[in-house]
């Protein structure tokens, strides 16, 4: 016979069975991905389906799930819907995240009177205190496209365009941070330029200038050029570069070098640029060039995509008017997924792959860290210099490759995405507990220090500090529907003894893949001079007297640690050219590929050291089972309905049996549950069924689990 909460007799043996099911189902280990998921107890069983995310607010989630019980000797489930808040962790590398500590606000049965129903809320909430469950990326990330969101305001990016050059042959941009600084080699004839990324050598004597990719050679009279090919470089200067990859044969085209000292993207195409037609013919784009340069038919606009911002002019001497993603022509909605040009769709807004992008830029990146584990030293060129930034009631470092902030007297610095603090500028530094988030988070994209906002402190234990950053700490950002890379703004550099340089927007040809993320190219072939830019948090480091270059991290020049007189240079790069016959849009290529690179910059082999023990900072927690033979297909809307999806028509629970809703029922707008109500004994009646609600749901759960599906084996990769 079913059982209903209609008898209130038998409230408080439910409401008891429950607390012991819940109990077991959250200190069972629900690491099964796959929804709904279940609890087997001596007399009855415990389904949760997948959850419902309402908001996302840094690390907190709040959401509802439905939810079914069934006893032994009951013929049917009772379904319902439960309301809870709980903290996120995250793992890009895997794919997954941790739902933990759940605090249950509110429990509904629709077959249920108040008695019944207050009983069972109060089992469920002390149950549940506590415990945790695990939940694909893709799924979490896809869900919040029915959640309400919170996104900084960032009204002060600047989207100037850069200077933009065209060249008619392939070419690589060769970028100077100002005027060519050169800084001497020691035991040698030869000096450095430490401001580029790519490796620019004088002598010292005659003044000629070399450039070298590793296996290609350039010379110049002047770091500024014209730089021509040679066969014919020093002999000494060659001995000093580590040998040349095997593998990096010359080009078959030998690149043009161009130079610049302000910020500047390089346009190159192999030849005359070939216009594709696409689209129906209402768009034109350029195939034998890797940036995304477009032109639509029906105005002759040309568009080129740089740093995830669009440019448009008439013709290639501009002027290049920056456009909002959001006010694009239609027709780059209906550029085909499968197409050469598929992944630009992410930098269209109103995509499904723009909505990915802005959905995932919502989920920190978290990490439990060891605070035994976790140092920081902090050097400075001299004594530590602090510059105001106006205002706020922040000054930060100038002279360090560290971002070092000073607010009211207490000393704070990042590090790879976990705060530090220390009451002298020297140190000791030691993991921090909070930090005046109120007052940094005034820091103004004009400021250097401006990812630092987007670091967060969640909680702490004496041994472990909670902590995460959302893709602002790796300079990108949200923008009217699409990600940017940059806040478009010039850092100048710190020169002293040392070089330090400033997160640049431009001149490194930053392009979004939708599988990859972002990615650098140097204008022509990502291989060229590959400089391993991670697009970590922070500066990186700064050019040494005597060295040479490092590899491009984290929007700053990384220096390296080789000095040139060991007879061993660091240029910085795998010595790859990219030997391609034929050239495709860099942007756009693996669409269907994912990246395998490290994206959770905790996980980095460098920093992982400090991350605490899963079991220690996580508990260990056994696991649930994956429900046999049940659909994920049972939802619970704002109003305390439960209904499923039916082969596409809903059906709502209703005096203990399925009911189907007509195609036609009204969809009424509905708002969230009044928490002022919820565990009072006064109860109201679940409201209208939300078709339009459900729908939604709906199908983010299904975009979800395709992007989830569409994951490599072991998780991995997915662009942060």
């Amino acid at each position: 016979m079913l059982m209903s909460l209609q008898n209130v007799s038998i409230a408080p043996r439910i409401a008891r069975v429950v607390t012991i099911l819940i109990i077991t189902m959250w200190s069972g280990n629900l690491l099964a991905l796959e929804w709904p998921q279940e609890i087997v107890g001596d007399k009855a069983t415990i389904t949760i389906y997948q959850p419902q995310p309402e908001s996302l607010i840094g690390n907190q989630l709040k959401a509802r799930a439905a939810m079914s019980f069934q006893m032994k000797d009951a013929s049917e489930p009772i379904f319902g819907a439960i309301w809870f808040t709980a903290n996120v962790d995250t793992d890009a590398d895997s794919g997954t995240a941790i739902v933990r500590d759940l605090v249950v606000s509110d429990v509904r049965w629709p077959d249920s009177k108040d008695a019944g129903q207050q009983q069972f809320s109060a089992a469920v909430e002390k149950a549940a205190e506590g415990h945790q469950f695990e939940i694909s990326m893709d799924e979490l990330s896809a869900s919040l496209a029915t959640a309400d969101s919170q996104q900084k305001s960032l009204e002060n990016i600047k989207n100037d365009a850069p200077k933009i050059i065209f060249e008619r042959q392939l070419g690589v941009l060769v970028l100077y941070d100002g005027k060519p600084n050169f800084s001497a080699v020691e035991n040698s004839n030869y000096e450095r330029a430490l401001n580029t990324p790519v490796l620019v050598v004088r002598n010292t004597r005659s003044k000629t200038c070399y450039l070298s990719s590793g296996t290609l050679w350039y010379q110049a009279e002047d770091p500024l050029g014209p730089w021509s090919p040679t066969t014919n470089p020093p002999a000494d200067l060659v001995k000093m570069l580590p040998a040349a990859d095997d593998a990096a044969a010359a080009p078959a085209k030998t690149p043009v070098i161009v130079t610049a000292t302000e910020p500047t993207e390089l346009i190159s195409s192999d030849g005359e640029p070939k216009w594709t037609s696409l689209t129906g013919g209402k768009i034109l784009y350029v195939q034998n060039t890797e940036t995304p340069w477009l032109r639509e038919l029906s105005t002759g606009n040309m568009y080129i995509l740089l740093s995830g911002r669009w440019f448009r002019s008439k013709n290639e001497s501009g002027p290049w008017t920056f456009v909002r993603a959001d006010e694009l022509p239609d027709s780059f909605k209906n550029i085909p997924p499968d197409s050469d040009i598929g992944g630009l769709r992410a930098s269209v807004a109103g995509t499904e792959e723009a909505q990915d992008a802005i959905y995932d830029a919502q989920i920190p990146q978290t990490a439990a860290i060891k605070r035994s584990d976790a140092n920081l030293t902090v050097e400075y060129d001299g004594s530590p210099k602090f510059e105001a930034i106006s205002g706020t009631k922040v000054s930060y470092a100038v002279n360090t490759a560290a971002q070092v902030l000073l607010v009211e007297g207490q000393y704070y610095a990042v590090d790879n995405g976990v705060w530090f603090s220390s009451k002298s500028a020297n140190g000791p530094w030691l993991v921090a507990d909070s930090v005046p988030k109120a007052e940094i988070d005034k820091i103004p994209p004009s400021s250097p220090v401006y990812n630092t906002t987007y670091v967060t402190i969640y909680e702490s234990t004496p041994e472990v500090v909670y902590v995460g950053y959302t893709p602002g700490y790796m300079w990108s950002y949200p923008y009217y529907g699409v990600p940017i890379y940059g806040t478009g703004w010039y850092y100048p550099p710190y020169y002293g003894r040392y070089y330090y340089p400033r997160p640049p927007t431009w001149g490194l040809h930053v392009g979004y893949n939708p599988w990859t993320g972002w990615n650098a190219g140097v204008s022509w072939s990502n291989g060229f001079f590959t400089m391993g830019v991670s697009f970590g948090g922070g500066y990186g480091g700064g050019y040494y007297p005597g060295r040479c270059c490092g590899s491009y991290h984290g929007g700053g020049y990384h220096g390296g640690n080789t000095i040139i007189n060991t007879g061993d240079i660091n240029i910085g790069n795998n010595v790859s050219v990219g030997n391609r016959n034929q050239i495709g849009n860099r942007a756009f290529s693996d669409n269907n590929v994912r990246g395998g690179e490290r994206n959770n910059i905790y996980n980095r082999p460098e920093n992982s050291k400090r991350n605490a023990d899963p079991k220690t900072a996580r508990r260990d927690l056994k696991q649930a089972r994956t429900a046999p033979d049940k659909a994920n297909n049972v939802y619970a809307d704002k109003n305390g309905n439960v209904a499923r999806n039916n082969n596409g028509k809903w059906e709502t629970r209703d005096q203990g049996s399925w009911k189907s809703q007509p195609n036609n029922a009204a969809q009424r707008p509905t708002t969230s549950p009044d928490t002022s109500q919820r565990n009072n004994t006064k109860r109201s009646v679940p409201s209208s069924f939300d078709r339009g609600g459900m729908d939604r749901a709906h199908q983010s759960r299904q975009h979800g689990a395709s992007r989830a599906a569409a994951r490599p084996a072991g998780g991995g990769g997915r662009r942060r």
